[in-house]
């Protein structure tokens, strides 16, 4: 490592840029509906499978109150039904429907193209792409050591 890299400068820098990156992205709006609870509700179901809303809720850290609400909003719009626990009847599990994997497609496409826009706005340089290209999976990395 170059000597004049100090690690804990690189994480600040990386952590601010990173931080106003998914700021903006987030502030822009995309279209769906979404709402941040959802989105963030619907993307938990959908990578780690069906749950229990109190299990959901300690998830992404909310009252169980909370996640009761978004979950009602979801279920109503379509986006999340609830079933059976295969194990254990007494017990009611939520899971993403085929509309709510939709609905996070929709998001996750308005969102790359808002990015994509933004890269091939004369603002950077061939160079610079191939930079950011290859930082991407430097990034992933950083984040599966955190």
């Amino acid at each position: 490592m170059n000597d004049d890299l100090d690690p804990g400068g690189v994480a600040a820098v990386l952590l601010a840029s990173i931080s106003v990156l998914v700021r903006r992205v987030r502030q822009v709006p995309t279209g769906g509906g979404l709402t941040l609870p959802e989105r963030t509700a619907l993307s938990h179901l959908d990578r780690s499978g069906p749950t229990t809303s109190s299990a959901l809720a300690r998830e992404v850290q909310i009252t169980a109150q909370a996640m009761g609400a978004t979950i009602g909003t979801l279920r109503a719009r379509g986006l999340v039904e609830r079933r059976a626990d295969p194990d254990d009847g007494r017990r009611v599990v939520l899971s993403v429907t085929d509309a709510g994997l939709q609905a996070l497609k929709d998001k996750r496409n308005a969102r790359n193209e808002l990015i994509a826009r933004a890269l091939t706005s004369g603002t950077f340089t061939p160079t610079e792409l191939e930079q950011l290209a290859a930082a991407a999976p430097l990034l992933e990395r950083l984040a599966q050591n955190i």
